[in-house]
C-alpha cells in the first residue's frame, strides 16, 4: 500500500503541477514597456462624397470602392493603460463616376493609398480576461501609382492622373482577447478623415479636377503578440 507520506507527498506534486500549468496558460496582463504587434486582415470601406468633375461636368461626381488588404500594427505601452499605435497597410481603390457621362464611361481610374496613422490609445483593462481600448490620433495619407483607365482613355484620349495627399485626425476603438501569456486576439475599428484633389490631364478635355472626400471606416480582425 501507499503510505500517507507518499500520499501527501503525491498530492503536493499535482497541486504544484496543476499551479504552473494554470499560470503557464493564464493571460498575462500588458505591462508598460511593452511591444504589441497585431497582424489583420482589414475591410476599407469609404463613407464617400465628392464634388463635381470641373469644369467639364460639374454636377458629375465620383465614388471610391471598398478595399481588402493585411495589415499590420505596432503599440507601444507608456504606462499600463496608455499606448501609442503605429499601423502599416496599402490598399487599392478605384473611382467610378457616379452620373452622367462619367457613370457611362465607369471606372475613371485607380490608386494605391498608404495611409500611416499613429493613435494614441487607453486600454481600459490591461490585465483583464476582456481588453477594450479606444483611440485618437493624426493620420497622412500617400496616394501613388495613380492611373488613367482604360475606358476613360478609350473616351478623352491619354490622360495623366495626379492625387494630392491627405493630412487628417483619426478615431478608433478595439479589444484584445488574451488567449495566453503572450498571444491575444484582435478586433479593431478606426474612422479616417482623409480626402484628395484628383487633377486629369485629358487629350480631348483638358485638365479636368474633382474634390474626393473619402473619409474611410476600417475594420480589422487579427491575432497579436505581446513581447
Amino acid at each position: 500500500m501507499v503510505s500517507r507520506t507518499s500520499a501527501l507527498k503525491g498530492l503536493a506534486c499535482a497541486a504544484s503541477l496543476g499551479a504552473a500549468m494554470i499560470a503557464a496558460g493564464s493571460p498575462a496582463h500588458a505591462e508598460a514597456g511593452d511591444f504589441l504587434v497585431r497582424a489583420r486582415f482589414i475591410v476599407v470601406a469609404p463613407q464617400d462624397g465628392s464634388s463635381g468633375i470641373t469644369p467639364a461636368f460639374p454636377n458629375d461626381g465620383v465614388s471610391i470602392d471598398t478595399a481588402y488588404a493585411p495589415e499590420i500594427d505596432f503599440t507601444y505601452m507608456v504606462t499600463n493603460n496608455i499606448g501609442l499605435e503605429l499601423i502599416a497597410a496599402t490598399t487599392k481603390h478605384s473611382a467610378t463616376g457616379k452620373s452622367g457621362t462619367p457613370a457611362a464611361v465607369g471606372k475613371l481610374l485607380d490608386t494605391w493609398v498608404l495611409p500611416p496613422t499613429l493613435t494614441l490609445q487607453y486600454h481600459f483593462a490591461p490585465d483583464g480576461g476582456f481588453r477594450p481600448y479606444v483611440g485618437a490620433g493624426l493620420n497622412y495619407t500617400i496616394f501613388y501609382k495613380e492611373r488613367a483607365s482604360g475606358s476613360l482613355e478609350t473616351a478623352l484620349g491619354p490622360t495623366d492622373v495626379s492625387l494630392s495627399d491627405s493630412f487628417g485626425w483619426a478615431l478608433q476603438a478595439g479589444a484584445d482577447i488574451p488567449l495566453n501569456g503572450s498571444l491575444f486576439v484582435n478586433f479593431d475599428v478606426k474612422y479616417i478623415d482623409m480626402d484628395t484633389t484628383a487633377r486629369l490631364q485629358t487629350t480631348a478635355a483638358g485638365q479636368q479636377k474633382v474634390r474626393v472626400d473619402i473619409n474611410p471606416i476600417v475594420v480589422g480582425f487579427g491575432i497579436g503578440m505581446r513581447f
